[in-house]
């Protein structure tokens, strides 16, 4: 059967602003200082897949410029494109339904464009068992990270039974501290990278069976492909679809009954999700400093600084985050850099769209 790698490459990270924009998301972003994000998650499938089956779906707006960006990587004709953002279980079942189309079916390993990954010959091996288990058992699977500390910002996923691909029993949403501590000593808990592998076909049929107004939809779409109609249908369609995860959507149900599979990985993975998770990409320096750029610190600790261009000095200043770009600066305390996704949206609202 055919293997397919889909990179999904559509948000907007908007948590990483000012660097981050709608014209340069995360995903466009040299964050680790080896390559862009999108790039380095389309390498990790390039060991597993052939070039002919690596696929991207993403946003109208950033098509083009993901095209450039991943030139001689990905071929053009596999970038999908979403007319609008209408969350996961919508673009993996879209890209199923393409697949399904052309190939009549193949198993996908469907990835976020914006992690990373510090052990990346440990997560080929967790694909490897993955592609193994979704072709000969017929179930979707997960590749579950092993928690190294009790994080309150991840999903988590129950597992049953030994070995290295087990069952799901449940997932959990983000818990609180004191339930999170429960979740790593009990050692039947790993944390939700949003990493899935199935077969297209089983993906249609889950998502008929469980969201059946969304496969209403892109069964009207699937009419349409291969037709001079196809681009029509689909920008009529896709806005009507219902807006949800494929966790929710998909995921839990078919755990519900017993049609999930785990893959547990420790690969060093971490969602890069705002700037107080740089650490996890840069080392820190002697006082906790992550500092990118022509940075100079004297007296200060546990800060992230992040300069493009001009010099940044920083003197007896503590857990803040410090941002400068061309056009903007950022400053926050680092334990609230979730907020900066606030920033953003105020000046949407308030007409500055020229820095969102």
């Amino acid at each position: 059967m055919n293997h397919f790698g889909l990179v999904m490459a559509g948000g907007g990270g908007v948590r990483f602003w000012p660097l981050s924009r709608k014209s340069m998301p995360k995903q466009l972003l040299n964050l680790t200082g080896k390559d862009i994000m999108v790039n380095e998650a389309v390498d990790r499938l390039a060991t597993l897949i052939g070039k002919s089956h690596l696929m991207i779906i993403t946003s109208e707006q950033q098509t083009a410029a993901i095209i450039r960006a991943t030139e001689g990587r990905v071929y053009p004709r596999n970038i999908l494109t979403e007319p609008e953002a209408r969350d996961t279980a919508a673009c993996i079942g879209y890209a199923a339904l393409w697949i399904c189309k052309k190939y009549g079916d193949g198993v996908m390993v469907i990835t976020p464009s914006d992690h990373y990954v510090r052990d990346e010959e440990r997560l080929s091996e967790a694909f490897r068992l993955a592609l193994t288990a979704a072709e000969e058992q017929d179930k979707l699977v997960t590749i579950g990270i092993r928690p190294t500390f009790p994080a309150t910002g991840y999903g988590y996923i129950r597992s049953g039974g030994e070995g290295p691909v087990r069952e799901v029993l449940s997932f959990r949403e983000k818990p609180d501290e004191e339930t999170a501590k429960e979740y790593l000593a009990s050692g039947d808990y790993v944390w939700n990278g949003g990493i899935f592998i199935a077969k297209a076909g089983l993906i249609l049929r889950k998502i008929k069976a469980f969201a059946p107004d969304i496969y209403e939809n892109l069964e009207t779409i699937g009419e349409a492909m291969n037709t001079p109609r196809e681009q029509d249908a689909l920008h009529e369609v896709y806005a009507k679809i219902r807006s949800i995860s494929f966790d929710y959507a998909v995921m839990e149900p078919a755990a519900a009954e017993n049609g999930v599979l785990m893959i547990p990985c420790d690969c060093g993975w971490n969602d890069v999700g705002s700037w107080n998770t740089m650490d996890a990409l840069h080392d820190p320096d002697e006082q906790g400093n992550v500092c990118v750029g022509d940075v100079l610190t004297i007296n200060s600790r546990n800060s992230v600084i992040y300069s493009s261009g001009r010099n940044i000095t920083a003197v007896d200043v503590e857990n803040i985050v410090v941002v400068e770009t061309a056009d903007a600066v950022l400053v926050c305390r680092k334990d609230k850099a979730q907020n900066v996704r606030q920033i953003a949206e105020k000046l949407a609202e308030t007409g500055r769209k020229d820095l969102t």
